[in-house]
């Protein structure tokens, strides 16, 4: 596949600033906007050819307005996923709205944001709806991986996708003292074969400075139990901004003699344009 050779990044942001027109609901660690000119083109100085524009929830909660303009300026650039509400009583007509729109490549859902069982209607419905629909189910699960299993079991019809290494990652640093502690359950969810990972926000992990030598043991764990056909690169910018550089983000998987050049053009574009379905320059 030729979009093996591309450098996609797994989940990055995109936000105006903060205004009566469009306010925010929260706070997301980064500079004051982030507009969709400025994430294209600090993913061109460094050779990102595309990535997965996230709309993010904690500014925006389930309003996905601005990815989609983001998308109507630079759809060469972006596929679109935006957190869904298990709350909805219109769970089925939002799935479907939203994956029939042009750029769209997955759902998500915000398993911190709620206090849910693996029975919760809402939630087996929106994933329910994703596997209808064909697109991924993009699940933050940090400290939830149990529920999570849970959820994939009654799903097995979905394609999951565990958020940033099923972590918790900081947005300030120093790094946890004990980062990969709940690493066991992510890799036991592995056994699930409907389960991919993101491999994203990894170097906010680290204990050392760049290249982050010391996340490369544990994620060779991750990646010995998905495989890398399951496995996908992100920064997860700009969450990561006060943490490291884009650049750093990037050039830490390009120089680590880990990874071999075909691992690289799985983990850092092949997978993710298998499972997404999507490449850049191409629509969703």
């Amino acid at each position: 596949m030729a979009t093996q050779n591309l450098t996609i990044d797994c989940q990055v942001h995109a936000y105006l600033r903060n205004t009566p027109e469009r306010p925010w609901r929260g706070h997301l660690e980064g500079p004051d906007e982030v507009t969709g000119d400025d994430m294209v083109a600090a993913m061109d100085a460094v050779g990102v050819d595309g990535a997965i524009l996230i709309s993010p929830f904690s500014l925006y909660g389930y309003d996905a307005s601005y990815a989609l303009e983001v998308y109507s300026q630079h759809s060469d650039k972006f596929g679109l996923v935006r957190p869904f509400d298990p709350e909805s009583e219109t769970i089925e007509d939002d799935v479907a709205e939203w994956t029939s729109t042009p750029g769209v490549v997955g759902a998500r859902v915000m398993l911190g944001a709620i206090d849910a069982g693996g029975d919760h209607p809402g939630l087996n419905r929106i994933f329910g709806a994703c596997a209808r629909a064909g697109v991924p189910a993009n699940v933050m699960c940090a400290g939830k991986i149990p529920l999570m299993r849970e959820l994939v079991r009654r799903n097995p019809d979905t394609q999951f996708i565990v958020d940033h290494v099923g972590l918790a990652q900081p947005f300030v640093p120093p790094a946890p003292a004990e980062p990969f502690a709940d690493l066991p359950n992510v890799i036991a969810l592995a056994e699930m074969d409907n389960v991919a990972i993101k491999i994203s926000g990894a170097c906010t992990l680290s204990h050392e400075s760049f290249p982050y030598a010391d996340i490369w043991e544990p994620l060779g764990r991750v990646f010995d139990a998905y495989g890398l056909d399951r496995c996908m690169w992100g920064t997860d910018w700009t969450r990561a901004v006060r943490l490291l550089t884009f650049e750093q983000g990037v050039e830490s998987f390009r120089v680590t003699d880990r990874l071999t050049d075909s691992d690289r053009a799985t983990l850092m574009g092949g997978t993710l344009s298998r499972i997404y379905k999507w490449s850049p320059g191409r629509s969703a």
